[in-house]
């Protein structure tokens, strides 16, 4: 610390640190108004978070936390704006009033970007450590972006009560593994809401992560001079070294949790808190700089006038309307119309799983931006089922990679690579697996965009081999399309042969929202009776699907529809197959629809089939109870009401928590060919 903070730094950062005080007193004084919606503030964490958010620069990342609106005045938003959040109005310029206080997304040329922050604590750590993950590529693939010469840090800020959480493991886990240029702050005030850190941690945050050899500095970040030194000093180690740095802040909690869980209710230590305010610090820092006191008392009260006339106006400012809701679900998916299905030359017919690695191999030929990883994609085993044989062999290791188990890590991190203009393709290994990446496909995947108001939309695809093959038993075997279809914000695919798995893949990559697609291995290789055509000719280059078509594999004779004698089955994936040979039974009285995707649906050409028919049997590979054929089955039943000879059945798997390993057992809890046609002959009164 020999060289001393410029004057002007000082002021600025004491002019901002009076800003971020008027909030928090102004919001505590007008608490039966600003209590209508949950807020937390900085106060007492100032200094850091200003030493940090004063080196940043336009072409950074930062991902602040709930109490960060000192980080946010520090980069440039203004009073005015913060209180717009604050009170949900429309002209939030990060939500437009759907989410929280100090909740950012920011996308402005002159400020760091912050992709979309939401509340779940510590999840930020995956996206954000998927922004320096992107970064990382680019720097190794030569991309050449102008601002990676400017050496981008991207920086991931916490409370030290989140560092608990495993997805923060999962996070350290990776920058250590790839050595990624991110600075982890994190803040630690000895508080979750009411539990200690003596009750809840081990150890303390620099510790922990010296574990996964991330280097790490402690420091007391009330003392705003100190904290600017190590912030810089911790810049300049990952703009030139492009590794992972943490610092453990030490600061006092001098406001409430939230507004809504107030520290006199449970507190001891506020006494002891106040002897570390960092405000009289840094003004005793500014005094001993030679300011004059009057100025800095002349600056703290103008700020305060400026602030209150600012809440007035917002408090004025204009509510969202009610319509304004239904605004951002999606990113516009625009020029995404179907192509003709022609062959490449000389092709013969392929197996689904090899239509998948055709599609990837022409993206990532295409396109630079193009990459897949997730668990053994790498090229020494290219998959458990060889769905990405030959890419890694192709594109190498920089583009096509091994993680970690880390179910996670592999989707939340979509969220920053796709920020940084990337386009991740990347795997659950089974959907049985998939469950601990929920958290991040429901908290940050399918919200991005809807909460950031459009500026954050995740174009990313994750691949789900699901279904159940060949005794798999109860941990591989599973199928997971009512929950995926449950989580709004995300397209799901499940195609039933390799022509429409290439087409929905070309689809999904033009595509700038998140999508998955269900890929059920009992037909990537077509083995099982009746699957056979699952292999189909190869589409050309250009053949593109959109969601959102389904298709009639199966057509049922005029006559037999004329009079009566017809019905319609709504399936996908091994659905299809099933009622292929179930309707064998039958001379042309069966129509099978083949939906393709799950959402969106084609509930048009779904209405339109059952009206001519009149008799609708659904059938899905998932237990019925509470499904989504379930629902799809009540969709018909109120579109389609005038014109049902009888209610819409629904055939699943049976109403158990696992799929059995014994062969026997499965086949007793799945569908299969004989109970459809049982049902087909209910629904006949063939006795």
């Amino acid at each position: 610390m020999s060289k001393k903070l410029s004057k002007e730094i000082l002021k600025k950062a004491y002019s901002l640190m009076c800003s971020a005080r008027a909030l928090s007193d102004i919001y505590e004084k007008n608490k039966e108004i600003t209590s209508k919606y949950v807020h937390a503030t900085s106060k007492g964490h100032e200094a850091i978070q200003l030493a940090l958010a004063l080196q940043l620069k336009e072409y950074d990342w930062v991902s602040p936390y709930y109490r960060d609106d000192s980080i946010l005045l520090g980069v440039g938003i203004t009073p005015y704006e913060l209180m717009l959040q604050l009170m949900c109005k429309k002209e939030d310029p990060f939500s437009g009033g759907r989410t929280y206080y100090s909740h950012p997304s920011l996308k402005r040329d002159d400020m760091p970007k912050i992709i979309h922050q939401s509340s779940a604590t510590g999840m930020q750590a995956i996206p954000t450590t998927g922004i320096a993950l992107g970064l990382k590529y680019k720097y190794d693939n030569n991309f050449k972006d102008t601002y990676l010469n400017k050496k981008p840090v991207v920086v991931c800020s916490f409370g030290d009560a989140s560092i608990t959480e495993g997805e923060v493991a999962e996070a350290f886990q990776m920058a250590s593994l790839k050595q990624l240029p991110i600075l982890y702050l994190v803040q630690d005030n000895e508080w979750d809401i009411s539990a200690h850190a003596s009750e809840t941690r081990a150890v303390d945050a620099a510790t922990y992560a010296k574990g996964f050899g991330i280097k790490s500095y402690s420091i007391d970040g009330s003392d705003f001079e100190a904290s600017y030194y190590t912030i810089s000093k911790a810049f300049s180690e990952i703009r030139d070294k492009k590794i992972p740095v943490l610092v453990h802040a030490k600061v006092p909690l001098l406001n409430h949790h939230t507004s809504g869980v107030r520290m006199e209710w449970y507190r001891d230590d506020l006494e002891k808190a106040l002897e570390q305010d960092p405000f009289p610090k840094l003004k005793k820092l500014l005094l001993s700089q030679n300011f004059d006191e009057e100025e800095l008392i002349t600056i703290e009260a103008k700020i305060k006038d400026e602030i209150q006339k600012e809440f007035k106006r917002a408090l004025a400012a204009d509510d969202p309307k009610a319509d304004d809701l239904f605004d951002h679900k999606f990113a516009p998916t625009e020029n995404l119309k179907e192509t003709e299905l022609v062959n490449k030359d000389n092709s013969e017919a392929i197996y689904m799983v090899d239509a998948g690695i055709c599609a990837i191999k022409e993206l990532m030929t295409k396109h630079k931006e193009c990459l897949l990883y997730g668990q053994d994609v790498g090229k020494r085993l290219g998959g458990v089922f060889r769905e990405a044989a030959t890419l890694g062999e192709k594109f190498g290791d920089k583009r096509v990679f091994n993680t970690p188990i880390q179910e996670a890590f592999i989707i939340g991190s979509t969220v920053g690579m796709s920020a940084v203009g990337l386009k991740p393709i990347v795997e659950i290994q089974f959907a049985d697996y998939i469950w601990p990446g929920l958290n991040q496909l429901f908290t940050e995947v399918s919200r991005s965009n809807y909460l950031s108001n459009g500026k954050w939309p995740v174009s990313c695809i994750i691949r789900v081999p699901t279904g159940a093959y060949g005794s798999g038993g109860p941990y591989h075997s599973s199928s997971v399309e009512s929950i995926l279809t449950n989580i709004h914000g995300i397209k799901i695919a499940y195609p039933s042969n390799a022509a429409d798995l290439k087409g929905l893949l070309k689809a999904a990559y033009y595509d700038p929202n998140p999508v998955v697609i269900l890929e059920h291995k009992g037909l990537y290789w077509g083995k099982m009776k009746g699957t056979e055509k699952t292999k189909t000719l190869e589409p050309d280059e250009n053949y593109l699907l959109p969601f959102g078509i389904a298709k009639s594999v199966l057509v049922a004779d005029e006559k037999n529809i004329n009079t009566g004698n017809s019905l319609c089955i709504i399936t996908y994936g091994m659905g299809v197959y099933w009622s292929k040979l179930a309707a064998k039974k039958f001379n042309d009285q069966i129509e099978i629809i083949d939906l393709r995707t799950l959402y969106p649906l084609d509930e048009k050409y779904i209405y339109e089939k059952v009206k001519i028919h009149s008799i609708c049997i659904v059938v899905s590979e998932e237990p019925s109870n509470n499904s989504f054929a379930q629902s799809l089955a009540s969709k018909i039943s109120q579109n389609c009401f005038n014109y049902l000879d009888s209610p819409v059945s629904v055939i699943g798997s049976e109403n158990l928590p696992a799929i059995p390993l014994n062969s026997i057992l499965e086949e007793r809890m799945l569908p299969n060919p004989q109970k459809i046609e049982n049902e087909i002959k209910n629904k006949f009164n063939i006795k």
